[in-house]
């Protein structure tokens, strides 16, 4: 195949899409280029039609760290699983993919998506939406393309729109939303955002949904340079006996649906559906099973969305815009930090909140620039949630998007590093699900923020919109459950505060959704946050003022980035015995900032001993010191941790004094203050002088100026590290002296 090259630029940025140059071997292979961030896209589809009832789609994304120039961590050094980046980018591409394929196309299709190079400046995962679209093209697989993706960033301050913002411009915006779609319409929206209107995101997705034009023009240019011959693939037909037969039964089906208990409606339709299957014979069982599968599966989608838009009625008796029945606790657990119980009909989430150290946030090992995530939430879907067995393991796709997407909706809303020295983990456990579980997991950490203490901006809540679609007659469902997601046209889940929206994520399933309709979605979501909000501030309304007793104190202190090795020492041996003595974890940053964590009083003597470390004695201060070394010239006296003064002779007492061994020995406690301090040396005057004992020999003295007096003079005391020991220790002497931390 001939080397084929479109070069692109818009909006201010450059774009490459090549083909016919490596893995050729490939349906379609497309390297798509934005800077030095390099994307190869494959496709490939097999050669026979598989025998199943669903399309077989699979999208996998590789993260090489020779793309970054890095050998991976730890003992492997192999990459194994895709980090949690990776797996939002595989469904980022996966949503808006999927769609664009015949109904009933049966062949199986693996989309690989090659990470090989990232110049941290433009960000692979949209550019990766383009490449599928465009290796789907460039094989002649019958895709319904192009299809592209983009992200739009906001400058806060001019208001103006950025499409695809390098990771310096995402830094600086207070919008990221990624949308995919055709020229025609948008198939996937995924976002956060700094508590924006529902005006501002709405424009942002009507300009994205231009911009989304322009690279699928550029795609188009593209594909006609490649001239793919068109492939004949075999499509499962539905046939017409079958829905003849089946679809008599509409009434019947409609009758199963009106139930408001999930399970007892999944019971009552799964046995309709047996009796149906029993009219008909052993012969033609055999022969149409899966037209019969797909016959009644449309037959339940039917009479669901029929429901809906004659009557506007739902499956359990609500009104399109009524949300469910609401319940919030908080404290739930008693020794957990935070805890939120919050259950919305019959789907119910416990978001747990743990606080640590920032020492203890995720470290990153990624291709991605960023190297730690101070806050993580994670959410967890076990099967007995849906009443159902099933495999434990690993998050799967879905556990990660959906935990993604509630990170996103409360990022807004927590506090910095500097207001709140903490890393915080939210574990949100699905403990019964019917629709909306993610929006119940924001729902659920926001309450389990504020019974921690966790002074966050405002609370969040979150709802999922649905869609019925049929023609022009369109209605659009709050609050959907999960008959309501899988058999309709939207699933479109709003977070946000009173003031504006913090997340939102949407997958399109109808042709042709116009802004119009996002409008009243998001308009109708509104009103339910506003509700759903109303019901949690039952259970808590602001964050408490104190945090549980189990959840550590982090106490914040700048040091000097001098003293930072004082406080550590030589191979940490005074930060160990710190921590040792005071029971709290202690943790100094490079820029001097010092995090001190305990659960008693331990962290607040911590500090204060760290403040005595650091700091610096002044002419004129007293202290409470011990005698740490006696010499014939006088006492050292330990001021502060690491700091000596040296109390001379002529000092330690009212009188003439015959030896200082005859009014101190080592470890008495002594008041005295700073008299002079020259090149580091400190020199003491003792305030608490006793009357000096008759002296027998008339030994030692020295003159009163405190600097002269008995082997050694004055020199080394001041800074304990520059001393020559502290026991009378002199040149030549073969003992080690004793040092004091």
């Amino acid at each position: 195949m001939t080397k084929v090259t479109e070069s692109f630029e818009l909006y201010g940025k450059e774009y490459t899409l090549t083909t016919g140059e490596i893995a050729r071997q490939s349906t379609g292979a497309v390297l798509v280029t934005q800077g030095d961030t390099i994307v190869l896209v494959t496709a490939v589809v097999s050669k026979e039609r598989k025998d199943y009832d669903f399309f077989p789609l699979t999208v996998d994304i590789v993260e090489r760290m020779y793309a970054v120039g890095r050998i991976p961590g730890g003992y492997i050094k192999r990459e194994t699983r895709p980090s949690d980046k990776g797996t939002l980018m595989a469904r980022m591409i996966d949503r808006p993919v999927r769609p664009g394929f015949p109904e009933g196309f049966r062949n199986e299709v693996q989309i690989v998506a090659t990470i090989m190079s990232a110049d941290h400046v433009n960000q692979p995962d949209i550019i990766g939406i383009m490449g599928a679209s465009a290796a789907l093209l460039a094989g002649g697989v019958p895709f319904d393309g192009p299809a592209a993706g983009v992200r739009i960033g906001r400058n806060p301050k001019t208001g103006d729109f950025i499409v695809n913002p390098t990771f310096e411009e995402e830094e600086n915006s207070d919008l990221e939303l990624t949308l995919a779609g055709t020229p025609d319409c948008i198939t996937m929206v995924e976002g956060g955002a700094q508590e924006l209107s529902e005006e501002i995101m709405l424009a942002a997705m009507q300009f994205g949904q231009e911009a989304i034009a322009e690279f699928c023009k550029a795609q188009q240019r593209f594909i006609e340079k490649v001239a793919p011959e068109l492939k004949e693939y075999p499509v499962d037909e539905p046939v017409a006996e079958v829905a003849e037969r089946i679809n008599t039964h509409f009434d019947a089906m409609s009758a199963a649906l009106k139930d408001a208990d999930k399970l007892a409606r999944v019971d009552k339709v799964a046995a309709l559906k047996e009796e149906i299957k029993a009219t008909f014979s052993d012969e033609e069982i055999e022969l149409w099973s899966k037209e019969i599968s797909a016959a009644l599966k449309g037959l339940e989608k039917n009479a669901m969305r029929t429901m809906v838009i004659q009557t506007g009625e739902r499956v359990d008796g609500r009104a399109v815009d009524e949300i469910r029945p609401i319940t919030s606790t908080v404290g739930f657990l008693p020794r957990a930090h935070g805890t939120g119980l919050f259950t919305r009909g019959q789907t119910q989430v416990l978001s747990v909140l743990t606080l640590g150290m920032l020492n203890e946030a995720q470290r990153l090992d990624t291709i991605d620039p960023q190297e730690r995530r101070r806050y993580m939430h994670q959410y967890n879907f076990p099967p007995y949630c849906t009443g159902e067995t099933g495999r434990m393991g690993a998050p799967k796709r879905r556990e990660i998007g959906h935990g993604a997407l509630a990170e996103r909706a409360i990022l807004a809303v927590l506090p910095n590093e500097e207001e709140f020295p903490y890393s915080i983990r939210i574990v949100s456990e699905v403990l019964e699900s019917n629709g909306s579980s993610s929006m119940a997991s924001a729902c659920g950490s926001s309450l389990a923020l504020m019974d921690a203490g966790v002074p966050i901006v405002r609370p969040v809540s979150g709802i999922a919109m649905g869609l019925i679609k049929e023609g022009d007659d369109v209605v659009v469902l709050s609050d959907i459950q999960g008959v309501e997601d899988f058999l309709g046209d939207m699933d479109f889940k709003v977070c946000g505060t009173e003031k504006g929206i913090t997340a939102l994520q949407m997958d399109n399933k109808a042709k042709g959704l116009s802004i119009e309709v996002l409008a009243t979605a998001l308009e109708q979501a509104k009103k339910g946050r506003a509700h759903i909000l109303g019901k949690m501030n039952e259970a808590i309304v602001a964050p408490r003022d104190e945090m549980s007793e189990f959840a550590p104190r982090i106490i914040s202190i700048k040091i000097p980035v001098d003293k930072i090795r004082d406080v550590i020492g030589t191979g940490g041996k005074v930060i160990r015995s710190l921590q040792e003595e005071t029971g709290a974890t202690i943790e100094v940053t490079e820029d001097g900032t010092v995090y001190i964590a305990s659960k008693d009083t331990g962290g607040e003597e911590a500090k204060s001993r760290i403040e005595m470390i650091i700091k610096v004695p002044e002419v004129g201060e007293e202290y409470h010191g011990t005698v740490v070394s006696i010499q014939p010239f006088g006492a050292f006296v330990e001021l502060l941790p690491g700091k000596d003064g040296l109390l001379h002779i002529s000092r330690v007492a009212q009188g003439r004094v015959g030896s200082v061994e005859d009014v101190l020995t080592i470890g008495d406690e002594v008041h005295v203050k700073i008299i002079e301090i020259e090149n580091g040396k400190i020199s003491l005057d003792r305030l608490d002088k006793p009357v000096a004992p008759p002296s027998e020999g008339g030994a030692g003295g020295g003159n009163r100026d405190g600097k002269s007096g008995g082997p050694g003079g004055s020199g080394g005391y001041g800074n304990r590290d520059n001393r020559r020991g502290r026991d009378g220790g002199r040149e030549g002497d073969s003992r080690t002296p004793r040092r004091r931390q």
